[in-house]
């Protein structure tokens, strides 16, 4: 974003009156502004507020594809960045963006940075947060991979299953809870033992709503249902609590066909040979004609 006439000849008359704002947009919506000047600011429809403690350190930049990268540092507070909140994972891929800013006029200001959150640690009542610029999501992978079971995930725009559809997913309050890990219900009608394995916990009401955890266990017993998940909720959850689970898939084709009958959508490659066919060799009994290797006598 290039200067204006007016912020580069305040930069350049040599008695400056800037300073530092920025701006997080979480992924469910929620907009945080933060300044380390003195008083609160407000531009774009955000209020930069002056007593989070907020820092950040030096901004480094490339003119390549290499990425734009920063840190930023503050003390954890209830009134904006809470430690229940950075443990969730609420701040998690968060957009972020840095200005440059006159705060005699804020009209003056320019765009130092923009990109999302990185690794988040914390320590002793306060944070430190990896800020990673736009040419971080090259450095994610590209393409398919060839590979027997499903590279989609449940539910998304490569699967295609509108999980929406009566009979695999179900919405209840939570009745009890064991280490915010283990939950158990008098019934779960409708449901095959097992139905919920792989498939998503959603949180929909308490401390923890938002969260999402994964059903490692599934289990229907003579008093009830039995949902274990892979790790514990992050925030605490009670009885009373609305959840959804979710049906899980174990990304084979079979499952994809018989269970979701969603096999026209199935993103793998489930005829590819195994690694046995190494140790193949001819046999007198079937016909040595280079065909398919995986027909026998």
């Amino acid at each position: 974003m290039p200067l204006s006439e007016s912020f580069a000849a305040h930069l350049a008359s040599g008695a400056t009156t800037v300073c530092r704002c920025w701006a997080l947009v979480r992924t469910d919506g929620q907009v945080f502004g933060f300044t380390d000047h003195d008083r609160t600011l407000s531009f774009e429809g955000i209020e930069f507020r002056a007593d989070t403690g907020l820092t950040a350190r030096a901004l480094q930049q490339t003119t390549g594809l290499s990425v734009d990268n920063s840190e930023a540092l503050g003390a954890l507070s209830d009134a904006s960045l809470t430690e229940e909140d950075i443990l969730a994972g609420r701040y998690d891929n968060a957009e972020v963006r840095a200005w440059l800013v006159n705060w005699a006029e804020v009209g003056d200001r320019v765009l130092q940075f923009r990109g999302t959150v990185g690794e988040v640690a914390r320590a002793g009542g306060a944070f430190e947060a990896e800020l990673r610029g736009l040419t971080e999501a090259l450095n994610q992978p590209q393409g398919r991979v060839y590979q027997k079971q499903c590279a989609a995930i449940l539910g998304d725009a490569g699967c295609r299953f509108d999980l929406t559809t009566p009979g695999y997913a179900t919405e209840r309050s939570v009745e009890v809870v064991e280490d915010r890990r283990i939950f158990r219900f008098a019934s779960v009608a409708g449901f095959d033992d097992r139905w919920f394995e792989r498939g998503r916990f959603r949180v929909l009401s308490g401390r923890a709503e938002g969260l999402v955890g994964v059903v490692k266990n599934d289990r229907a017993t003579g008093g009830g249902r039995q949902i274990e998940l892979w790790e514990a909720i992050a925030l605490p959850i009670a009885p009373g609590d609305m959840v959804r689970i979710e049906a899980g898939c174990d990304k084979r084709a079979d499952t994809c066909r018989l269970k979701f009958q969603n096999f026209l959508n199935f993103r793998g490659f489930p005829d590819i040979p195994g690694e046995d066919w190494l140790m193949s060799y001819p046999v007198r009994s079937a016909a040595n004609t280079g065909g398919s290797r995986n027909v026998r006598a």
